[in-house]
């Protein structure tokens, strides 16, 4: 993924959280998206890119950077 890719995850990071503006690197849980949203962006994410995406792994990536670096893996395993 590229910068372009990174904007587009920050976008529907937002979009999901109702969050008006993110930086790559910014915990997007103390930014204020609510933990009720994360089934929906979970969900969105595996949709969009076409991978599932393990709990744990989900869990831990609370920056749109973490996100971009594990569905590259994801997508790289794919390969």
């Amino acid at each position: 993924m590229n910068v372009s890719e990174l904007q587009e995850l920050i976008a529907i990071v937002c979009g999901v959280g109702s969050l008006k503006d993110l930086k790559p690197d910014e915990d997007f849980y103390a930014a204020g998206f609510s933990s009720i949203r994360a089934l929906q962006l979970l969900m969105e994410l595996e949709s969009r890119y076409d991978v599932s995406i393990p709990d744990d792994d989900f869990i831990g990536a609370r920056r749109a950077s973490d996100l971009q670096t594990l569905l590259n893996r994801l997508l790289e395993t794919r390969k």
